[in-house]
């Protein structure tokens, strides 16, 4: 796989001269190589501070000699993990993330948060490749000017992928990840609820399946208009659900597989209502602190409905026997490449209005999808 290598190195911060030294080849043989000593470093971080409110703090950053420094050129707001941050909806007591190591402590404020960062490479460690200078990478980062993190920790950014389409790298590989664990079969009908961008990733990997019909459920009219165009055989209200589903010439009811990815805890039991007889339900949903209300008392017993958790921190133990969290990236940066997802990104905003994009996503505003901070000015 080739790997974008873009020539632009900040011009407000450059690495210093560097130095020779030398290293084997595989046969033993010295070769010439450079490296650079990456300097105590400022930075300018967001922090979640209560709810609803915002700040950017500086830090120091010290990089390790096994880290590259990366300068931000943009970084993806998630629209549901991120903004039951914001709203103070988050359990606080709870890790911030397992398995991240760019993520420490737990969700209480103040907390720094994110992961869908973009950047290039400014400087390496001196136990890092020179090779590394100057590559536009991924890093699953919170939201700030600079970071340095393990090289191990990056993704270089395919050649056929422009660099702000990667930062919706984690959305599509959590929809990567539903749709290995809602396993569609062949002539299944399947229903989505929530179309926002985890949705539309989901809605786009699922339509290359053959499918007998996969119908998205989403309040919003345009995004209803993404879910069509990403492949979505029906897009429709909630409202309109039962006539939907209402198929005389069919010989079941129900469908086969709900994916329940709007984050609202009430669409809980419309995907209980929408399930046929031994049918899956797949929550892709995180709700947070947010109770959720079911209704386990009509057919969903009798019905034989299976509920599964999906969560893209790990893999479904059925998995792990042929899969690995590499191959589903690999798998992920597939469908990125593959799947027209630039029209997702509907807003830029820089970094020092960051405020502003939560007021955005909090407000769900009509064609509001992916929103993006800009780092061009961010110091």
């Amino acid at each position: 796989m080739a790997w974008l290598r873009d020539t632009y190195v900040s011009a407000r911060y450059r690495p210093p001269s560097r130095t020779p030294r030398r290293s084997e080849d595989a046969d033993g043989r010295s070769r010439a190589t450079s490296t650079v000593h990456i300097p105590s470093m400022n930075r300018q971080s967001l922090y979640f501070t209560d709810p609803y409110e915002t700040a950017i703090r500086g830090t120091d950053v010290e990089p390790a000699a096994d880290e590259v420094c990366v300068e931000t050129r943009v970084s993806g707001i998630s629209a549901g993990t991120e903004l039951l941050i914001y709203r103070g909806e988050a359990p606080t007591d709870l890790a911030a993330d397992e398995t991240l190591d760019t993520l420490d402590g737990d969700l209480s404020f103040p907390l720094r948060y994110g992961y869908a960062a973009v950047g290039d490479v400014v400087a390496v460690g001196d136990a890092v490749d020179d090779d590394w200078l100057d590559r536009t990478v991924f890093a699953f980062n919170p939201h700030e000017t600079r970071f340095a993190v393990p090289k191990e920790l990056v993704i270089p950014v395919p050649e056929t992928v422009a660099p702000e389409e990667m930062a919706l790298f984690p959305s599509v590989e959590t929809a990567t990840s539903l749709v290995l664990d809602g396993r569609p079969r062949v002539g299944e009908d399947v229903v989505v609820f929530g179309a926002g961008v985890v949705g539309l990733c989901t809605i786009g990997i699922l339509s290359a399946f053959p499918l007998d019909r996969l119908v998205v459920v989403e309040p919003i009219p345009e995004r209803r208009d993404h879910a069509r165009e990403l492949g979505a055989d029906v897009a429709i209200p909630p409202a309109e659900l039962d006539a939907v589903l209402d198929r005389p010439d069919a010989d079941r009811d129900g469908v086969d597989l709900v994916y329940e990815l709007s984050g609202q805890p009430a669409a809980l039991d419309d995907a209980v209502g929408a399930a046929g007889y031994d049918s899956r339900v797949v929550v892709g949903s995180w709700y947070g602190a947010k109770p959720a209300m079911l209704d386990l008392g009509t057919d969903f017993h009798r019905d034989r409905i299976s509920f599964e958790s999906s969560q893209v921190s790990t893999l479904a133990p059925e998995t792990r026997g042929r899969w690995t969290k590499a191959r589903r990236a690999e798998t992920a940066l597939d469908r990125l490449r593959e799947l027209d997802l630039a029209s997702l990104i509907t807003h830029h905003v820089p970094f020092s209005d960051a405020s502003e994009a939560y007021r955005l996503l909090d407000d769900r505003e009509d064609g509001v999808l992916q929103v993006l901070l800009t780092y061009a000015d961010a110091e």
